[in-house]
């Protein structure tokens, strides 16, 4: 079954829920959280389809934790189920097939939807970064399927600097 995420032109995809899982990343060795800010939440909820009212940012908070957490492993993914309660979907014939389009433009449900559809079309190349001391994830999107880092610029060259020095001396 196919499902048309693009109900009233807003879509969520593989860029957006990444920008969502990484909103908190460590900044100067400091946790931080870029949706802190409503302003900053709002601006984005709306840019993805969403209302930017204040109950809105809290559930777009706690499915981002959500998704962090399935992502990394320390949760299973039903943990999501609640943030599809509720959700329906209605056929449409469209090119000559059954489609389903969602009667929903929450940014939360396709944030959930997005997760789910790269975690199908990527299996198990969803997944944070390699580097404990990095709160990044990445899309591995590469033939091998073999990406560790967020960034090989950053936590790949710090990493191998590092076992490099610790082998040398």
């Amino acid at each position: 079954m196919d499902v048309d995420l693009m109900a009233d032109g807003a879509q969520i995809g593989e860029d957006a829920l990444l920008e969502a899982l990484n909103s908190t990343p460590i900044v100067d060795g400091a946790a931080t959280d870029r949706w802190a800010d409503d302003a900053v939440l709002a601006g984005w909820s709306r840019q993805h389809g969403g209302s930017g009212a204040p109950d809105e940012l809290d559930r777009l908070r706690v499915v981002r934790a959500d998704l962090q957490a399935v992502v990394s492993g320390s949760r299973p993914a039903d943990v999501l189920d609640r943030h599809l309660a509720g959700v329906t979907a209605s056929p449409a014939v469209a090119d000559g097939a059954v489609t389903w389009r969602l009667d929903t433009t929450s940014p939360v449900v396709r944030l959930v939807l997005a997760w789910s559809d790269a975690a199908h079309r990527w299996p198990g190349r969803l997944r944070p970064c390699a580097n404990d001391e990095c709160r990044l994830y990445l899309l591995d999107r590469s033939r091998p399927g073999n990406a560790r880092w967020c960034s090989m610029r950053t936590c790949g060259n710090r990493l191998k600097a590092r076992r490099h020095h610790e082998r040398t001396h």
